[in-house]
Formats: structure tokens, sequence, C-alpha cells
């Protein structure tokens, strides 16, 4: 099922609204992060550069087959190994991935979807306890050059409520000048 439209400008004007190494580096992507998975991979904007950081491997998952193969041909000009590219509608079938298997999730200009909720709770499935869940998501500012729709760009109370409902137990919001917000959620060790 596919999301709802957010307006995903050329690939060459996304990646000027981010300073990806730096923006990875607030949201606590470092060598000490084994797996992460990316929900909407894109043209591989965050995954390229997180592969580079972390020391185990990134599941990259988009919908859609060409931005699947954007993310895989950076990775393959980049020689990274650690790049695993899936294909998958993880919003009816979710990631594939096993319970608490990977460190960190990334949720990065996702949470206009419908149903925010499946992939909060499909996040929290897969994180290993103490795991990190990190939401990147427009600025609730009609100003900004692009993004998704006012009506279904959310302010960042809404996206903490969503993820402490979804069982995240403490939440770390960042302005990620100048277009967004970030929030970094942890997983609980114990339910």
């Amino acid at each position: 099922m596919k999301g709802r439209e957010s307006g995903m400008p050329e690939k060459e004007m996304w990646e000027v609204f981010f300073n990806p190494p730096e923006i990875l580096s607030i949201m606590g992507i470092s060598g000490r992060i084994a797996d992460v998975a990316e929900f909407g991979c894109g043209y591989g904007t965050f995954t390229i550069p997180a592969a580079k950081i972390i020391k185990g491997t990134i599941y990259a998952l988009d919908i859609e087959k060409e931005m699947i193969a954007q993310t895989q041909q950076e990775a393959q000009k980049y020689h990274l190994r650690n790049v695993k590219t899936v294909i998958r509608d993880f919003m009816t079938q979710g990631t594939g991935l096993k319970e608490e298997s990977v460190d960190y999730v990334m949720l990065f200009n996702i949470l206009h979807i419908e149903r925010p909720d499946i992939l909060l709770k499909e996040s929290y499935r897969i994180l290993s306890p103490q795991g990190k869940l990190g939401v990147i998501h427009w600025n609730y500012d009609p100003s900004t050059p692009r993004g998704p729709s006012m009506d279904i760009r959310h302010r960042p109370e809404k996206c903490i409520q969503w993820g402490q409902n979804a069982g995240f137990i403490k939440e770390e919001l960042f302005n990620l000048k100048p277009y967004h917000y970030g929030i970094v959620f942890i997983k609980e060790s114990v339910k």
C-alpha cells in the first residue's frame, strides 16, 4: 500500500534540504550501532551515509523499485557491502525482519503516511531492547520550500504521543534547521 504522496522532488533538489552526516550524528547514529532498518529509503540520502558509519547492516526498505535501484547504485558507487535493499510494502507486510533484530530504526520524512501507528509498532517489534527509533519530519510551517501539505504534516507533540502509544519510553527532540525536526525514542528493556 503506497502512502499518500508528499511531493518528493527530484534527487538534486531533495538533497539540498539535508546535511545527512550532521543529521545522523545528531540523531545518534554512530559506529557503536550494529544493524539499522530504514523505512522508505528513497534515494538513499540517509542510507548511504549511515552505512558508512555503522558496524553492521542497513536494511533499506522501499515500495518503489526506482528508489531501491538508486540506493543500490549509490551503495555500489561507494563499494558498500553492508546495504541490503528490500522492495517491500512494509505497511501491509511488515519489514520481514526478525523481532528485536536491529539497534536503530530510521523513520525519516515518512510519518505523514495514513497509519503512522503501523510504522511505530513495527519499529518497536524489530528493535532490540534499548534500541533507538529516529524520526525526522518537516516543521509544521507553511513557508518550507517543500514537504507534505499542512493537513498531513504533524507537530512534534503528535509524533511524541504516537511514539509513547507504541511503547517507547524516552524521547529527545532536536531542531534540524532549517526545515525539519528530529525525535529519538528509546525502546524499553522490559515490557
